[in-house]
């Protein structure tokens, strides 16, 4: 079976104004349907590529490719389309006078009829559980419900691609738990998810792969074991997993508490056994 390449990116750089080197010689692709971590310490370059992955900015030197089109100004309208980006901070997407309309947005935005529109909006509201929200003003609601009516009004686009800029930071744990849930689901629906996180030890149990940055560049990209090189995670800036770090000197290898517990319990009921 063919897999096509969600993003495809060949020698992108990027400078700001001042000269200062965003992005130094980008490449990298990433498969349809997987689960991405970005990881970087601040400064990295994580911002700045994702901005790059939906035209937000176009590339200075290089190529980005969605679904195998170039990220061009001639293609910007199908390349936003094809890929939806979900901000650190859901105010920067949160701006009309109900959760309703500013989920509606991006399909009226796009010329869909009302009848359309509706059944959008009510399809994303489900999906994320805000139904209960939709005539409420944005600016009244918790940073949990703000970022599920960013991914709301994300989705109404029907996106093929993903982006999630630190979707965990100043969550609850409840909240934090309702988000993995949903990236769940949106995974089992056949979309390419991509996040950026400083956070190890989600990106360790979570994704599929992992890209890790460091001033620019792309140190490595790989399945998340490459998270358990000491060397490398000291090159980024970035501390080992935690489970990684408590078993690792033992043949158990657990991504998450879960898989730890599961393994643990059945090493208890072996040396129950053998009493």
């Amino acid at each position: 079976m063919i897999v096509m390449n969600a993003i495809h990116i060949e020698g992108l750089k990027y400078a700001y104004p001042d000269d200062t080197l965003a992005l130094d010689n980008i490449s990298l692709s990433i498969p349809e349907k997987k689960k991405v971590a970005i990881l970087g310490h601040n400064g990295s370059g994580k911002s700045t590529l994702l901005q790059h992955l939906n035209g937000l900015i176009l590339p200075q030197t290089g190529l980005v490719e969605i679904m195998g089109s170039p990220v061009t100004k001639k293609n910007i309208e199908k390349i936003r389309k094809s890929v939806g980006i979900v901000f650190d901070n859901p105010e920067d997407q949160l701006f009309s006078t109900t959760v309703y309309d500013d989920i509606a947005f991006g399909p009226r935005n796009l010329g869909y009829c009302e009848k359309d529109v509706q059944a959008l909006v009510e399809k994303a509201m489900n999906l994320v559980g805000i139904e209960d929200l939709q005539h409420r003003p944005p600016y009244n609601l918790s940073l949990g419900q703000k970022k599920k009516a960013a991914i709301a009004g994300v989705l109404a686009m029907e996106p093929n691609v993903l982006i999630f800029d630190e979707p965990f930071s100043g969550l609850d744990p409840y909240s934090h738990h309702q988000f993995l849930v949903i990236l769940k689901t949106l995974h089992q629906q056949g979309h390419t998810l991509i996040i950026t996180t400083h956070d190890v030890d989600m990106a360790y149990r979570w994704g599929d792969e992992c890209i890790i940055l460091n001033q620019g560049k792309v140190l490595a990209q790989g399945p998340t074991t490459l998270l358990e090189n000491k060397e490398l995670m000291k090159k980024a800036k970035l501390k080992l997993p935690s489970l990684y770090s408590i078993f690792e000197k033992t043949s158990l290898k657990p991504h998450s508490v879960r898989e730890a517990k599961s393994l643990l319990d059945a090493l208890l009921k072996d040396y129950d056994l053998l009493k």
